[in-house]
């Protein structure tokens, strides 16, 4: 006798799943990786490949002798989040660095609270925020990689929001610091000056972004609702006193902001499930990230954002509740 599964509606049938979700970022993620090897040379392919393995190899062994279930590193979910801890990491980072980054990211952030789908605070952000607070030094030296492009250390040095941030503090104008550092807003587009490897190429970051939309892995709210946040509050100061402030390119175009915003943030697990709430989300986590530029100690403030935002995702979930299937 054949039995009559009963279940509850909706019963929708899709060919994506974590493993193709997954894919789809380590595809956008490409460009951003082929510019950093390209501009770090090897530096940057071992920190990258250590980052990857150590993510990879730590969510084997907690499923199966901790929690003694059966491994989901085929999902690639440690992939991803071991490449985007090595974009966050500087180039010439010593490999016990990326192991540490791991075990924090994966055994901490992520198994600790059951794997993947049930984490509170994004894995890869959680372990590079770990290192900057434990490591500040090592995470704030730029130099030392030589890369593949002329064969020299073309990008090594302050990042532009570490020469600003200096630079204010010895009472220099923004316009001193541009010239005589010799900031350009192409050259940012491109080739930043100095920063991790996934700061590398804002491009890089925006050719990723494009293709998650076109692949329909992200929606746009999120990253559009963050630059939009930031363009604005920057907007505003630097009209206020262009002398004591940066403009909105410059702040969109340097450091980790696009980076966050596009593969970070829009992390599934780690922010609202409605589109309103994405927004409320986004725009909490650019005024965050400005509010450290311009007032706090750190040059960058991305990763904490969204760590704080993290934290209030369960809230904005309860208050802007997503439509259940089905309804007006």
């Amino acid at each position: 006798m054949n039995k009559l599964l009963v279940s509850p509606s909706p019963h929708i049938h899709s060919k994506t799943s974590t493993h193709s979700l997954m894919l789809d970022v380590v595809i956008a993620l490409l460009p951003s990786v082929i510019v950093s090897v390209l501009y770090y040379g090897w530096s940057a392919v071992t920190v990258l490949a250590s980052s990857v393995v150590f993510c990879t190899l730590l969510e084997y062994l907690i499923t199966k002798y901790l929690l003694r279930r059966p491994t989901t590193i085929g999902d690639l979910s440690a992939v991803v989040t071991g490449i985007i801890l090595a974009l966050n990491l500087p180039p010439a980072a010593p490999w016990w660095v990326a192991l540490i980054g791991a075990i924090v990211a994966i055994g901490v952030a992520k198994m600790t609270f059951g794997g993947l789908g049930q984490n509170v605070f994004n894995p890869a952000i959680t372990g590079r925020v770990f290192l900057l607070i434990s490591f500040p030094t090592i995470m704030t030296s730029w130099g030392g990689a030589k890369g593949f492009i002329g064969g020299v250390d073309a990008v090594s040095g302050p990042t532009p929001l570490g020469i600003v941030k200096e630079g204010l503090m010895q009472g220099q104008t923004l316009d001193q610091i541009f010239a005589a550092n010799d900031f350009s807003y192409l050259q940012m587009l491109f080739v930043n000056i100095g920063g991790s490897a996934g700061e590398i190429s804002a491009l890089a970051v925006l050719i990723g972004f494009i293709y998650m939309l076109a692949r329909k892995v992200i929606r746009p709210y999120i990253t559009l609702s963050v630059l939009v946040t930031v363009a604005v509050f920057s907007g505003i100061f630097w009209l206020v006193d262009p002398a004591q402030y940066t403009d909105p390119l410059f702040n969109l175009l340097t450091g980790g902001v696009l980076l966050g915003s596009v593969f970070m943030a829009t992390d599934y697990v780690t922010s609202p499930m409605s589109d309103k709430g994405g927004i409320i989300f986004g725009i909490g986590i650019g005024v965050i990230t400005m509010l450290i530029r311009y007032f706090g100690s750190y040059p960058e403030g991305m990763s904490f954002a969204i760590l704080i935002m993290n934290a209030t995702v369960p809230l904005i979930n309860k208050f802007c509740k997503q439509k259940k299937f089905g309804r007006a």
